[in-house]
């Protein structure tokens, strides 16, 4: 517990229900099958974090297993005796103290080939009354974009898109700024070689 908040470590079963978080992993699906970087099917993937339902419809795109990550992200390293085509970090580093460290590592377990991607989402910096109380970080776009530029990435496409339904912004004030403001960012790099 850190400041009286308990801070999740673990993704579980009724935080794998909650609706709005199958609406962000469609629409992240959505934005990892527009690529045509990547040919498919792929012989492995990682997707960093606890297993999701978000893993199976990966596995499901791309026609392979796709790992998991069970390490302490801002401090161990990845497993250096793999390598994988496609990397996802969906909604990660907002979580972590450390985020350089993670895309540092995912970037060494990048195959080399030029196709090998990562895809990586995260909140779009949002007013501080907003802001989530599990997040480190919620970074504006252009302290994101020298953070993914530092860890070696280069910007293949980019794309932002809402989590609120139209309804949900008619409830109130704060519903109102939420739609307005709660977006996620998602990105799908290439490591500059």
């Amino acid at each position: 517990m850190t400041g009286g908040q308990e801070f999740r470590t673990v993704v579980d079963q009724t935080w794998s229900a909650d609706p709005a978080h199958r609406m962000r992993w469609e629409k992240s699906l959505a934005f990892v099958r527009a690529s045509g970087a990547i040919p498919l099917p792929v012989r492995a993937g990682l997707d960093i974090g606890d297993r999701t339902p978000a893993t199976a419809m990966l596995e499901a795109h791309f026609g392979c297993r796709f790992d998991t990550t069970s390490v302490d992200l801002d401090t161990e390293p990845l497993d250096r005796a793999k390598s994988y085509p496609v990397v996802t970090a969906f909604e990660v580093i907002e979580h972590l103290y450390n985020p350089l460290h993670l895309l540092l590592q995912i970037r060494d377990a990048l195959d080399p080939a030029p196709s090998a991607r990562l895809f990586l989402s995260t909140p779009a910096w949002k007013p501080a009354f907003l802001q989530s109380p599990d997040h480190f970080h919620e970074m504006p776009k252009r302290s994101l974009d020298a953070l993914i530029a530092r860890a070696g990435f280069e910007v293949a496409r980019s794309a932002e898109f809402g989590i609120r339904s139209p309804l949900f912004c008619l409830r109130g004030v704060r519903p109102m700024l939420r739609c307005i403001f709660e977006k996620i960012r998602i990105y799908e790099l290439a490591a500059r070689r």
